[in-house]
């Protein structure tokens, strides 16, 4: 075998990144980039790639490792292949979903020749039995040992909570701590934890492509301090500016009830919240320091907590956010044909359709289209809509309060509220698809074209193609409710368009951090 101490091989390494349309992926592709190396992309769609800015700069290979016959050629040339994809969130069955795409991702690495793995993981308790940890951090641990396993050598960073503009973690911790000023936590308040900076996260996981070829092993990877949860929301109370806020910990909350209080509180679903929740049961501080041998830390040792809470705030306020959480899509999501395919599948399929005339030009009218949901809601019925997100968080949906990554701007595969959009023709064409739990698929179409006559034609079509009785009844009992939804909607974008003045500038850009 190599050495661990031999050198790699000269000239920039041609990188495979999984999950690139999700929240570490989609920051690491540019980063990547910018350090002169070639990327290829693996993704399930590449279409899901158009709107990304660095598009044009990167390779895109279909496929998807839970499907190993669809790897075949993804590998082709690549020196170093990133694994920043899990299973969470698709079922019980998960972990033997994750067991099964390490596997295969190894296997096919293993035959093209590929000569790194650099795999994201999670940082474990010390001392504590596999049979103990929460399965989610089970799984990430897992997963780490079949890709070491692989006859690649492999790069297992282990991280605790990654503090960035859009993490789940970030997010969880930011909106308890805003909106409650009063706190009534669970045990796990106290548990000491060493959060981590997502622009660290990515340095590191740059570097890593330049171990030397022996390396085959798990890192613990941090940040320069180590705090309790407790003092993390204290510590972003101050950041944030929000008055001292009080916490009284108890000993009565278990992982699913906190999960299910993380869920009634942020945006964060509680099929996200609780694998969260669970991994702050125990200390997850880093054990050891053996990667900075290889990645020496910058001279001040990285970014400490305030400085990363500051900086993913002013991302925030400035509508700068790269990716979030909920930028990856679930694997296996159901992939029905659209409704507007020419071989659409047939059986019955609901439509309520709204056309109207505005006095606006075709500019004015998609701006107000583009802008829908997050905080600028869906200009209907606003009980309506949060009834309705309430109802799908009960049932285990992710429910409406996702938001939106960018308030002016949209782009193909990003999550909306509890839609995902699934096709942008900017000034033309958004087509939203829906994640809330419904029995069959649904879309949200809406449509921009000029009148002719210095107006526009504003058309809004929601689509329901139902699966069983269940979802004809689910039509019919919603139907009645259609006028004011879907009618005061359609009124209230186009009387919103009339009063938006025609030299309205353009909302700002998206960003990372």
């Amino acid at each position: 075998m190599t050495d661990a101490t031999d050198p790699v091989p000269p000239g920039p390494p041609r990188c495979l990144v999984t999950g690139a349309t999700g929240y570490i992926g989609g920051r690491l592709v540019p980063e990547l980039l910018d350090a002169g190396h070639a990327v290829r992309c693996l993704v399930r769609d590449p279409d899901r790639l158009r709107d990304h800015p660095w598009r044009d700069r990167v390779e895109a290979a279909a496929g998807d490792v839970t499907r190993p016959e669809s790897l075949t050629g993804a590998f082709d040339g690549v020196d170093v292949a990133y694994y920043l994809v899990h299973a969470l969130g698709t079922g019980p069955g998960f972990e033997a979903t994750d067991r099964a795409a390490a596997a295969a991702f190894g296997r096919a690495a293993a035959a093209a020749g590929v000569r790194r793995i650099v795999y994201l993981g999670g940082l474990a308790p010390a001392g504590v039995p596999a049979g103990r940890l929460s399965p989610h951090l089970r799984s990430r641990v897992e997963v780490g040992r079949v890709l070491r396993a692989s006859g690649v050598p492999t790069a297992e960073l282990r991280a605790a909570v990654i503090i960035g503009s859009g993490s789940a973690s970030f997010e969880m911790l930011r909106h308890l701590t805003e909106r409650l000023p009063v706190m009534v936590t669970p045990r796990w308040v106290d548990t000491r934890i060493q959060p981590i900076a997502v622009r660290d996260v990515l340095r590191l996981l740059v570097g890593a492509a330049t171990l030397p070829p022996g390396v085959n092993r798990a890192f613990d990877i941090g940040g320069p301090e180590v705090l309790t949860y407790r003092r993390m929301m204290e510590r972003y109370a101050a950041v944030a500016g929000l008055p001292r806020r009080l916490i009284l910990a108890v000993p009565v909350l278990t992982p699913r009830l906190s999960s299910l209080w993380v869920g009634l509180v942020t945006p964060v679903p509680g099929s996200i919240a609780r694998p969260l929740v669970e991994s702050l049961r125990y200390e997850v501080v880093r054990g050891e320091h053996d990667l900075d041998r290889y990645l020496p830390p910058p001279p001040d040792g990285g970014v400490g907590f305030d400085a990363a809470v500051a900086l993913a705030l002013r991302r925030i306020q400035d509508a700068d956010v790269a990716t979030r959480w909920s930028s990856a899509s679930l694997p296996g999501a159901p992939s029905d044909p659209l409704p507007t395919d020419p071989d659409w599948a047939g059986g019955s399929l609901y439509q309520d359709v709204r056309e109207l005339r505005v006095d606006a030009d075709p500019a004015a009218l998609w701006r107000v289209v583009e802008g829908i949901g997050g905080e600028n809601g869906w200009y209907s019925f606003p009980l309506g809509w949060a009834v309705r997100g309430w109802v799908d968080r009960l049932v285990g949906g992710v429910g409406l309060r996702r938001g939106r990554r960018d308030p002016a701007r949209l782009r193909v595969g990003e999550s909306l509220d509890f839609w995902r959009v699934e096709e942008i023709e900017p000034g033309r064409l958004l087509r939203l698809r829906a994640e809330m739990r419904l029995p069959g698929p649904a879309w949200l179409e809406l449509t921009v074209a000029p009148d002719g006559g210095g107006g526009s034609r504003y058309r809004q079509r929601a689509l329901f193609h139902p699966r069983g009785l269940a979802g004809h009844a689910y039509w019919w009992a919603v139907a009645p409710f259609h006028a004011v939804v879907f009618g005061g909607m359609a009124r209230r974008i186009t009387e919103r368009a009339a009063r938006e003045p025609r030299d309205r500038r353009d909302g700002p850009p998206g960003g990372s951090a």
